[in-house]
């Protein structure tokens, strides 16, 4: 397979069933020098269900750097060498991002070879929108740096898929409900295994339920984005708070021409730049 230099191939594995494995990522598994893997003990298993017998190496978050390295001057050598995550696609979540980044500064090839990816399988299965979305992996661990995090998606409109542990699933849930506010979402677990779930439920009924029973295996959690035609009459109510006199006034004094200050008006209360007209007028005449 090798000649001159040596190429990376990012190998999809399955996420849970076995047959989801392609008959590509097969053949270039035996066909490589080397298979990295991010856990030998896991990799071995799935290697001997195919009888492949490929020599394998360890490639993981606490070596990932060092390794890297390594790996890259066996590529340069000629060697071409396949990486594997524990399950789904390598580079999602997990150290092979470091790897791929470290390839390109020292020009190694690398390719993908599709396949399983736990987000993309949890997401079309939601029930929710796929068109627009975005993928937060597990919350960060600190406090204060996952608080920031949760902050950032109160607003976000697209739908949002977060990984998520068993023994932390009720507390994330507790978190997310606090801060994001109750809405619409699927609770995913064993993805693609014989007990496969899609709880279609919401944020405070997947509390409630999780609090009474236990949740069990790696879950996915797809919510659904905050709606722009809620955000935007929420932006108007507020607006419509503040006296009307003195919401011009807030844009003549930003320099605006009485016009374009009505104009702006309008657009910020929702309503025709006649309504605003009109109510000023009556205001002056009162």
């Amino acid at each position: 397979m090798s000649e001159n230099q040596g190429k990376l191939y990012l190998c999809a594995t399955p996420i849970g069933n076995l047959e989801d494995i392609t008959m590509r990522v097969l053949r270039v598994l035996q066909e490589v020098d080397l298979i990295a893997a991010e856990d030998t003990r896991n990799s071995i298993r799935l290697l001997n269900h195919f009888d492949i017998h490929t020599p394998l190496t360890s490639y993981h978050e606490y070596n990932k750097i060092e390794k890297a390295y390594v790996l890259i001057e066996e590529m340069k050598k000629g060697k071409d060498i396949a990486l594997i995550t524990d399950a789904g696609t390598p580079g999602i979540s997990d150290p092979g991002e470091d790897l791929v980044r470290l390839c390109y500064e020292n020009g190694v090839e690398v390719t993908s070879l599709p396949g399983a990816c736990a987000c993309v399988t949890a997401l079309t299965l939601s029930g929710l929108s796929t068109r627009r979305f975005c993928f937060e992996a597990f919350l960060p661990s600190d406090k204060k740096e996952k608080q920031e995090v949760l902050e950032e998606l109160k607003d976000e409109t697209r739908t949002i898929v977060i990984y998520e542990a068993p023994h932390r699933l009720v507390r994330t849930l507790k978190e997310l409900l606090e801060t994001l506010g109750d809405r619409r979402m699927t609770v995913l677990r064993e993805l693609t295994k014989k007990h496969e779930t899609a709880f279609t439920t919401t944020l405070s009924e997947a509390v409630a339920y999780y609090e009474a029973e236990a949740p069990r295996g790696e879950c996915v959690l797809v919510l659904e984005g905050r709606s722009r035609q809620q955000m935007k009459e929420e932006s108007q109510a507020a607006w419509k708070e503040m006296d009307i006199e003195e919401h011009m006034q807030k844009y003549l004094d930003q320099g605006m021409d009485k016009k374009e200050a009505m104009k702006q008006v309008a657009k910020d209360r929702g309503v025709g730049k006649r309504d605003v007209y009109r109510e000023l007028v009556d205001r002056d005449k009162a």
